[in-house]
């Protein structure tokens, strides 16, 4: 393990552990197992600032303070893959053109059309739950999210060379005992913080990762890093949608959704 998780961390946040731990660049191509480890972190600022907030300001308020928690913490590094992505993927006709897109540091049509659509959903989503309902969910979708996207890593290949990648790494796909690390951080929170019913609302992420993965191997024959930030931001959104689903379908009141 060593400094894989310290360099997960790192990578996926603002926080400046760099300046206290020296982490050699080997240890960021083994960060995928520890990706729904830094979900817990993201999740628990998330759901802290949305309670906090909710206190003083209406529930939509605070959920957009929240998402701007997040979005300052992780450096909107996920929504800028998103953006390349929906850019890439609307405006690419072939995989060559489709991925120069991707590369370009300018936000198209697609990508910001994409981003304000996603917001908007994500905050009324969200502004639906009762507040201790939203914080759950949270603390729950964010690391499994992350655990669904990290298996794209082991499903697809890598479609650029290091040197052209953004973050000049390319992950390494996981072993068996890092599988298990993974497994683990992603689905321990919904066990402890959502009641069995609730559990199936993880089929979501699932059914949008392996839809996603089927069209990135058909357009550009793999994956990308900004592909993996898309994939993670969707699946999280794609459990939010299917938790207010069940609700739905099973008539089942909001608030007895988590064990809290």
């Amino acid at each position: 393990m060593g400094k894989n998780p310290v360099a997960a961390f790192i990578f996926f946040t603002r926080l400046p552990l760099g300046r206290i731990v020296e982490v050699p660049a080997s240890c960021y191509k083994r960060i995928v197992p520890y990706w729904p480890l830094t979900g817990w972190l993201t999740a628990a600022v998330t759901a802290g600032v949305l309670y906090g907030a909710s206190l003083l300001f209406p529930v939509p308020v605070a959920v957009m303070l929240a998402l701007c928690g997040r979005l300052w913490l992780t450096g909107a590094l996920h929504e800028d893959g998103l953006s390349d992505f929906l850019d890439g993927f609307g405006g690419g006709g072939t995989p060559e053109r489709t991925l120069a897109i991707m590369k370009d540091s300018h936000v198209g049509n697609y990508g910001t059309i994409g981003l304000v659509v996603y917001f908007l959903l994500l905050a009324s989503v969200l502004s639906s739950l009762p507040v201790p309902v939203a914080c759950a969910a949270i603390a729950a979708g964010d690391p499994l999210a992350k655990f669904v996207s990290a298996q794209t890593i082991d499903c697809l290949p890598y479609v650029r060379p290091a040197e052209q990648s953004k973050a000049r790494t390319v992950y390494e796909p996981m072993r068996p005992g890092e599988r298990i690390c993974a497994f683990v951080c992603g689905l321990l929170p919904s066990l402890l913080l959502l009641r069995p019913v609730f559990w199936l609302a993880g089929l979501g992420p699932f059914l949008v990762w392996a839809c996603l993965c089927a069209w990135m191997k058909k357009r550009i024959g793999g994956y990308t890093g900004d592909c993996c930030g898309a994939m993670f931001l969707l699946t999280e959104l794609s459990f939010y949608l299917s938790l207010l689903a069940l609700c739905g379908i099973y008539g089942i009141d909001l608030r007895a959704a988590y064990f809290g």
